[in-house]
């Protein structure tokens, strides 16, 4: 294979968008945990070291592609959230239906969250990790503009400690509700083993309608990570 170098800002934006869509198909046949970056390199039709023009590792590129993931969804909610009508709790378990059944319908993104503390902001040098952090920030403003839109009742602090309890619940329920081979087999066989298994979508809203009730009854909206006094 012969490599011709990006020559214009257009042929390498392109380069990297070629990259970031041949990333998001391979995510809809294998866990974040399972895509190499040789094989990403042979299905882009570049060597792993051109591919490292674009990208400084495999995990640049998933932080990129997180990114694209979370927009696309804040996106969807911009569209689907409503004040409506109804109690502060009646609203409340209106948004925790909508992003959990949301968020179950975005197996990516939630994958790309399952992993992101923990594999994902690992492997990048301060300058990728500085920029998606800023970028996350954007981000996570804009979401608590949408929450605070169906519940005005919460306080800018308190909507961010939702977000950041929605977060948490995604990465630790995802990988749960997919359970290997052998563990299918075990949830078959036994009733009290498959009494564990876990549902994405109903963990995640039941666990979400709690938290936000909690946030309204205390109602202290104060900045996140901030101990009681």
């Amino acid at each position: 294979m012969e490599f011709q170098r990006a020559r214009s800002d257009e042929q390498r934006n392109e380069r990297r968008r070629q990259i970031l869509e041949t990333t998001a198909a391979m995510l809809t046949e294998m866990p974040v945990a399972q895509l190499a970056l040789n094989e990403l390199s042979r299905r882009v039709g570049l060597a792993k070291s051109n591919v490292l023009r674009y990208f400084e590792s495999r995990e640049a590129i998933l932080l990129e592609l997180l990114d694209a993931e979370q927009r696309a969804w804040l996106d969807y909610l911009d569209r689907t959230l409503e004040a409506g009508d109804g109690t502060a709790r009646e609203r409340g378990d209106r948004l925790a239906a909508v992003l959990a059944e949301s968020l179950a319908d975005r197996p990516m993104l939630c994958d790309l969250t399952s992993a992101h503390a923990g594999v994902l902001e690992h492997n990048v040098s301060a300058e990728v990790a500085l920029r998606h952090k800023l970028s996350l920030g954007v981000l996570l403003e804009t979401q608590a503009g949408l929450i605070r839109r169906c519940l005005p009742e919460l306080g800018p602090h308190d909507a961010a400690r939702l977000i950041a309890t929605t977060t948490l619940l995604t990465a630790a329920a995802w990988p749960y509700s997919r359970p290997p081979a052998a563990l299918l087999a075990a949830y078959e066989s036994n009733p009290v083993a498959a009494a564990m298994r876990v549902d994405f979508t109903d963990l995640l809203r039941e666990s979400l309608a709690v938290t936000i009730s909690g946030l309204l009854a205390r109602a202290e909206n104060r900045p996140l990570g901030r101990a009681a006094g």
